[in-house]
């Protein structure tokens, strides 16, 4: 298969950088894959999952928000936070959801309705991380 390069890099830190196989990232018009030769593009990303596969074996790093850039140069990924699954702290991430869920009855309107839906993003996140952690 061939291979591409990819960085993910966040303000803390450069989270990823490498020849890879294919990146699977979560964007906010629907999740998509990037094999070597992909078309260029650039794409807002919401929180999700980022999935990078590279000599046979897969790594998950949590990404919420920020933008995706395929070029002839290869995928440049842009994030607000980069974390692997490892270095997640489950208990603040849960804390995370539970203070979104109780501010979400001071908002109201356009406002309540990104607020749902960010947090229907982390919620799907922490399905995933509970339905990786059981295999």
């Amino acid at each position: 298969m061939a291979t591409f390069h990819f960085d993910l890099v966040s303000p803390e830190k450069l989270a990823f950088s490498g020849e890879v196989d294919q990146v699977d990232i979560p964007g906010v018009e629907g999740d998509f894959g990037v094999l070597a030769g992909h078309a260029p593009v650039v794409a807002a990303i919401r929180p999700g999952m980022l999935t990078v596969t590279a000599g046979g074996t897969q790594q998950k790093i949590i990404v919420l928000g920020g933008l995706a850039e395929v070029s002839e140069k290869g995928l440049t990924v842009l994030a607000d936070v980069a974390t692997s699954i490892e270095e997640l702290d489950r208990a603040q991430f849960a804390d995370t959801i539970a203070g979104m869920e109780a501010r979400l009855a001071d908002k109201e309107g356009s406002e309540l309705d990104k607020a749902i839906e960010r947090l229907d993003h982390f919620k799907s996140i922490q399905s995933q991380l509970n339905t990786t952690a059981m295999h």
